[in-house]
């Protein structure tokens, strides 16, 4: 079973594939809650590439990494992944009112299905903030 997550980003494909896709503004965005943060990223997006954005509470009393391999890319549309045995979809879409990234991801056996669900979505969601904010 895939999780879903989804939303629609007012700004050209262009611009959101670079956001996802770039360390710095990953930084600005990647973080579930007000009180985590991401406090670098690297991306080496090719097949076989690695990724790894470290997550940490604010207060410091938790950290990850959370690391993968890309094992698809298609620039401008499509990034697959896989992380710690599971595997994740990320499709990015022209919509009419601006692009829309779809991402599916296998679950994790930790936590419950709605956890996850809205953990990554919360994610998802800042991610449209920043590159909402960032339109001029």
């Amino acid at each position: 079973m895939k999780i879903h997550i989804s939303a629609t980003v007012n700004a050209p494909k262009d611009k959101v594939w670079q956001a996802y896709t770039t360390p710095e503004d990953i930084v600005q965005w990647n973080a579930a809650s007000d009180d985590w943060h991401t406090t670098e990223a690297s991306v080496d997006l090719r097949v076989g590439g690695q990724f790894c954005s470290r997550m940490e509470a604010k207060d410091g009393s938790f950290g990850f990494d959370f690391a993968g391999t890309y094992t698809n890319v298609e620039v401008g549309h499509l990034i697959e992944y896989e992380f710690g045995g599971r595997t994740a979809q990320v499709v990015f879409a022209d919509e009419a009112t601006g692009t829309r990234i779809d991402i599916k991801f296998d679950p994790e056996d930790e936590n419950p299905i709605d956890m996850q669900i809205d953990g990554w979505q919360a994610i998802l969601n800042n991610f449209k903030c920043h590159v909402e904010s960032q339109q001029s």
